[in-house]
Parts: C-alpha cells; structure tokens; sequence
C-alpha cells in the first residue's frame, strides 16, 4: 500500500526513524529533488495512528516540493513529522537521534521548524547535522522565521488588492483577520502601519485583547469572522475552512491568508470563490516568505538579501495571477502550473550530460 501511494504520487524516498531510549517515532519523507536538496519542517504532532502520520507527511513533503518550486527556490521537497506530545515528550537525545537520521541522507533532505517544534530543538539537531536551517541567531542563523513569513503575506496581499480592487495601496481597506498567532500578529503591524483597518479573532483572547490595544483592532468572535464586512480576509489559522458553508458567508473581495490548505476541497471550492466574484491567493505562495528566508542560511545567511528574496513574493503572486487570467484558470491552478513548470524545465536541463559528469565516470574508470 505505502509502494502504491509512493509511486502515485511519485515520492523519492520514506524513512522511518526510532529510537527506543529517547523514544524518537519519525518519518522523513523526500517527495522530490530536482530542484535542489529537499527542505521542509519537523512536524511534531500526537498522531492517533501511525497511518494519519504518513499520509500527513506525505502530504506536507509534496506540498514543499509546490510551495519551494513556486517560490523561485533551487530546492525540491520534503518533511518530517514525529509522533508524540510536543509538551512532555522532548528532549536533547530525542533531536540529537534525529539529526543523526538526518546526517544519514548525505544533504538530501534539509530540515526546519514547524508545527510543534522550535528554534531550540533545532540547535539540538544542528549539533548532529549541518542539514537544518533556522537555528538560533547566535550561530550566524536567521531565528525567528515568523516576520518574514508575514512580509511575505503582507507583499502577496498588496499583489492580490491590486487583482481585486485596481491598487496595492491597502490604506483605508479592512480587512478580517483569523487566529492572531506569531505570523498574523506581525502582519497587523504591517497593516496597521500601512493604514489598514483590522478585524480579529482567536481561539487565544489574550492574542486578540493585543491586537485590539496595539493596533485598533475590533474583536469578533470566532465564527463571526466570516460574514463581517471587509475587503480582505486573512485565514491565518486552520485548514479547510474556505467550505461549503463559509463561502457562502463571506462579503470580501479577495482572500489572501497564510494558513495551510485553505480550500476544503480545491477543485469545488476554488470554483465556488471564482463564482462568487473572490479573487484567491494560493496559500502555499502567500506563506513562503519563512522558507525563503531560511533557505538564505544555505547560502550564508544575510537579512537584507533574505528580505529582498522574500518582498519578490509580490512578483510571484503577479506571475500567477497573470498565468490564470491567460489560460482561463483558477490562481490555485496557476501556482500548480507556475510550480510544475519550473521542475520540468529543470529536469530537461539536468539531462544534459556534462564535462562535470564525464569527469565523474573517468574516475571510477581507471
């Protein structure tokens, strides 16, 4: 079953970690490395089975091969999740023995932080491994990687106004803002210093009382958000929450969130905004800004070069708003397009044999 999964979706590689002493449950999943080393995040989450881990992490992987392609990035795509409780089951052993699966793939898979993990766990690894990014500044690394997953959003919302309503300029726009997290809080900074108008909500009413004293924000409750009148909406929260029955509630123009797989269902649900007149930021293009920004560090991290490679994120939205509009098709198709084009060109490029790969075979031919 897992061969026939893997070959369906044309996976390279799954590997499954264990460590009995430090109590390590993972899976690292290589969906595709034609673009460069696969990077993506150490998901840390308690799975009920192991089955819902690897059709997570098949999932996710796949997604990074889409979100690093589209993003302009030379590297393919990959994830980690580890099965436990993100409160009571870490510690040094415990990452340490995953960086060494990781040291173990020879650069093919770069890892990061994600759901359940931190910037301090991956220190742990970067103990074991040169592969990961977003480790601690002290180490020359970039930190943090939330204000730049937002600066991204913000650029990608700035491209999507101008879609949607003729203009970038978001002054005087309001738009809803859902879950009030590290990205979402950084982005109503943003917006409150570009003049927006702000509408929160969150599980967390600690996260949205801050919003609301530093920024003006006004507070609506949880499933509030959806019919408030506004020109943007920001999902920046859960998945699947452009449904069947939030669509129908909605009263913005346009759509442009950093939360995960925002459409329930993309092929239904996609069509249902383009009927209703809403312009749609693929999500996985909308919250690169973070990958962007790690991806650095393998170059030598530099924050200037980092924030113009994130601002380009603009450009990026534009590329697939203009390819949707001259094929006749949703962005979320477009981005797909955007993305799968890019790895085909560099396939072709990479089959042409080269001085370097002859060199390679007189080696082992003496």
């Amino acid at each position: 079953m897992i061969f026939t999964e893997m070959e369906h979706g044309d996976y390279e590689q799954l590997v499954f970690c264990q460590d009995k002493q430090s109590g390590l449950k993972a899976i690292i999943c290589i969906h595709d490395t034609t673009l460069g080393p696969a990077l993506g995040g150490i998901r840390f989450w308690n799975y009920d089975k192991e089955e819902d881990a690897i059709t997570d992490v098949l999932r996710l992987a796949k997604g990074m091969t889409y979100k690093n392609a589209a993003a302009g990035l030379n590297l393919g795509g990959g994830k980690t999740v580890v099965i436990g409780d993100a409160s009571k089951d870490k510690s040094e052993a415990f990452f340490r023995s995953l960086g060494r699966y990781i040291e173990n793939l020879g650069g093919r898979y770069i890892a990061a932080e994600d759901v359940g993990t931190t910037v301090s766990d991956m220190d742990y690894i970067f103990q074991e491994t040169d592969y990961v990014c977003g480790i601690s500044e002290a180490y020359g690394s970039s930190g943090n990687p939330s204000p730049f997953t937002a600066l991204g959003l913000f650029r990608a919302m700035q491209r999507t106004a101008k879609e949607a309503f003729g203009s970038d300029d978001l002054s005087g726009k309001t738009i809803s803002v859902q879950g009030v997290g590290n990205v979402a809080y950084s982005l109503c900074e943003l917006l409150h210093e570009s003049g927006a108008n702000l509408i929160v909500t969150d599980i967390n009413e600690k996260a949205v009382q801050r919003a609301v004293d530093n920024f003006g924000a006004k507070a609506v409750g949880l499933d509030e958000i959806y019919s408030v009148d506004a020109d943007i909406f920001a999902p920046c929260a859960l998945g699947g929450i452009l449904n069947d029955d939030t669509i129908p509630q909605l009263k913005v123009k346009a759509v442009c969130g950093s939360a995960n797989n925002q459409l329930l269902d993309i092929e239904k649900h996609g069509q249902m905004l383009t009927d209703a007149g809403i312009m749609y930021a693929p999500d996985y293009v909308v919250n690169s800004g973070g990958v962007i920004n790690v991806a650095d560090e393998l170059e030598g991290y530099d924050k200037e070069r980092a924030t113009s490679k994130v601002n380009n994120v603009y450009n990026q939205i534009d590329k697939i708003f203009t390819i949707a509009k001259e094929q006749n098709i949703s962005p979320q198709h477009a981005a797909d397009h955007l993305a799968e084009s890019r790895i085909e060109a560099i396939q072709n490029v990479k089959s042409v044999f080269t001085q370097k790969d002859k060199n390679i075979l007189s080696g082992r031919r003496k």
